[in-house]
């Protein structure tokens, strides 16, 4: 199995839509909690910046995806931001690494000058490991910033990385 990012297409959309729906309903990443439809999925895609997916390069199937999109705009328009989502399925067959190394290069082909995590959950150790593996840097904690699907709130740790 060859591991490709690319853009996504119109025919990516419902795999996108089962990998995000899987990380909103579990319940401990994304501040989400309405799972996407296919109208709601396809115009939030269409509205990033960018948008890819990891998919096999010989049958094209869909294990991941990530989104690109402004952080906050004017005077700080040049901050983005991202989020990833690996199939539950796939996960541990560094195909997270593949989407954000090619999201810290497409935010630097986009204009962006700094890719900003706003709250990584204290507790997902995976990613925060690979981001620090990957250069990012942890701005601090904030307390109690996310609201787990159980009802408990755990710490979010905003990073950030220089494209």
């Amino acid at each position: 199995m060859e591991i490709t990012v690319r853009h996504y297409e119109e025919q990516d959309i419902p795999e996108m839509l089962r990998i995000w729906n899987e990380v909103v309903e579990e319940g401990i990443a994304f501040p989400q909690e309405e799972p996407l439809t296919i109208q709601t999925g396809t115009r939030f895609f269409a509205e990033q910046t960018y948008c890819a997916v990891a998919a096999d390069a010989e049958t094209d199937k869909v294990y991941g995806l990530y989104i690109l999109h402004p952080n906050n705009v004017g005077r700080c328009g040049h901050i983005c931001n991202a989020s990833y989502a690996v199939s539950s399925d796939s996960r541990g067959l560094h195909i997270g690494e593949k989407l954000v190394l090619d999201c810290l290069r497409q935010g630097k082909q986009h204009g962006f000058g700094i890719l900003q995590f706003n709250a990584v959950v204290a507790t997902n150790i995976h990613a925060r490991h690979l981001y620090e593996r990957l250069g990012f840097v942890q701005l601090g904690t904030i307390p109690k910033g996310f609201r787990m699907k159980d009802g408990r709130y755990e710490d979010i740790c905003p990073y950030y990385h220089v494209l």
